[in-house]
């Protein structure tokens, strides 16, 4: 996989001055990812603007979507209010702008395309989308994210494999993604995973590169530590 190597450190969450890592996939395309916030990620790929779980001021620091570009595609991962917005997304839109969301979430909107655990979806040729299982497992967490109603997802773009992960612990399902460039995991327990979750997931899901994400104050490190000899390229960018 070529690096392009771009990363730029920024004090806020700004469009113009924000951490971004780009990526060449197998068709020779750019994949650019810019870290927004907790689990707010920017995603741009061959002419196409992607949002995943675009949250403004629900979630600081504050977001003001009206100066990104309008997006082509958005995902929304669950309804929690640190995912689900409908100001932002309602700044994002334009005419044609195709939103995927778990289907509590489309309900809820009035709007867009339900996907289910198992369900994908083509967006063109090149870009297709796949909802995977995102739940608790610990007992007494369950209620936070029950098995069934929220999504992670597997986009891939010109055949590079994202997987956003949602709201989950490192649940058996993981085993089933192949293939994986880059994973974005959750890291906020008990909402999420522990550190020690989080690097058992990554050990399950082998991507090349680690984005830990939705990490609050969960001493990120930890993570990167555990995966420390595992060939895994753990990122830490500010996903808190």
């Amino acid at each position: 996989m070529n690096l392009l190597s771009l990363f730029a450190k920024a004090g806020t969450n700004d469009v113009a001055a924000a951490q971004t890592d780009a990526f060449e996939a197998p068709n020779g395309k750019a994949v650019v990812f810019t870290c927004i916030k907790h689990a707010s990620v920017r995603i741009q790929y061959d002419g196409l603007e992607i949002q995943v779980d675009p949250v403004g001021a629900k979630c600081e620091p504050t977001t003001d979507y009206a100066r990104f570009p309008k997006a082509d595609l958005i995902l929304v991962t669950h309804e929690h209010f640190d995912h689900f917005d409908r100001d932002a997304i309602a700044a994002l839109r334009k005419e044609g702008t195709a939103i995927y969301a778990n289907p509590a979430v489309q309900g809820m909107l009035g709007d867009g395309t339900a996907l289910r655990n198992g369900e994908r979806a083509q967006v063109r040729g090149d870009v297709s989308i796949e909802a995977v299982p995102a739940y608790n497992t610990t007992p007494g967490r369950e209620k936070f994210h029950p098995k069934g109603r929220d999504n992670g997802y597997v986009l891939t773009l010109g055949g590079f494999r994202i997987y956003l992960a949602g709201d989950t612990e490192d649940i058996p399902e993981m085993a089933d993604a192949k293939g994986v460039d880059v994973a974005f995991l959750p890291v906020n327990q008990p909402y999420t995973m522990t550190p020690e979750q989080a690097a058992r997931a990554a050990k399950t899901v082998q991507p090349k590169v680690l984005f830990p994400y939705h990490y609050s104050q969960t001493p990120i490190q930890r993570v990167a530590d555990l995966l420390a000899g595992s060939g895994i390229d753990v990122r830490i960018r500010d996903y808190r």
